[in-house]
């Protein structure tokens, strides 16, 4: 499955900015529409290590109210979540629309048939029962009336070796290499067939998989978002206004605020140009 994503889509600054800003104001009208609707949505990203998780959640919450989302990122169980059922750690944190109508899983249950499998922290028995266990789970969640969407943002071993060599070099983002991704890396095929498994078995009609090409991250922020507002505008029976192009244009953002940059610096260069000739 993984095989047959297009990873080199790509977009223009111009298309990304105006893009961009135009879901995030979309997903900011549908996310009061969960508050008057008593309705959760629970988001679900996983993916490659240095996949741009962390940047699409940025992007999805950027425009949001605070105090209407949550963001959990999710790591090995520890103290009591490790004495329970691996389900159990999920459950708690679910939380009624009245407290927060948005809960985003930075990595999920998934790690159950990820990494728990690949790293055998579970028996083969355990992790091929967590299939039907995760159906079940989300079927509960939908059945409750919370909407449940999940992305995997999939990038090519060419591009996460890019990132990995970029984060090392540079040294604000080295903290973010770990030699634990060095090690999954080296069993990139295993668990590509892993991830397969996952998509081919736990994308259902209640909560499908939306596959997402990261290659190019501007592009794989923009998905995410559009991927959202859809979801959320058929599951609400709401469709939020298109934003003028001009209203659009007029909210900043660090991305907005960079191409207007740019653009500026192109005319002095220009201007300047023309004088010396002069």
């Amino acid at each position: 499955m993984l095989e047959t994503m297009d990873l080199s889509r790509r977009l223009t600054r111009e298309e990304y900015v105006c893009n961009l800003l135009r879901y995030q104001l979309q997903l900011r009208a549908l996310a009061y529409q969960l508050y008057v609707q008593k309705r959760t949505l629970v988001v679900v990203c996983e993916g490659w290590d240095a996949g741009g998780k962390g940047g699409s959640i940025k992007r999805v919450t950027e425009k949001l109210d605070p105090r209407g989302y949550e963001v959990f990122s999710i790591a090995a169980p520890k103290g009591e979540d490790g004495t329970h059922h691996y389900l159990w750690r999920f459950w708690r944190r679910l939380k009624p629309p009245d407290e927060k109508q948005i809960i985003i899983f930075d990595r999920s249950w998934y790690g159950r048939v990820m990494v728990e499998r690949i790293e055998g922290f579970c028996a083969e028995a355990e992790w091929k029962r967590a299939y039907r266990e995760i159906n079940e789970f989300e079927r509960q969640l939908v059945d409750f009336g919370m909407i449940v969407t999940k992305f995997w943002i999939h990038i090519s071993p060419e591009e996460q070796l890019r990132r990995f060599e970029a984060r090392r070099d540079t040294p604000y983002k080295a903290w973010k290499l770990t030699e634990e991704d060095w090690r999954n890396r080296a069993k990139w095929d295993a668990y590509a067939e892993a991830v397969n498994d996952m998509l081919l078995r736990t994308s259902t009609a209640t909560a499908p998989w939306t596959i997402v090409e990261g290659n190019d991250k501007w592009s794989a922020r923009v998905k995410t978002l559009r991927t959202l507002v859809e979801v959320l505008g058929k599951e609400l029976d709401y469709q939020p206004v298109e934003p003028p192009v001009a209203g659009v244009q007029s909210e900043d953002t660090d991305e907005a605020k960079r191409a207007r940059k740019g653009k500026k610096k192109g005319k002095k260069k220009k201007k300047g140009r023309g004088k010396k000739e002069k």
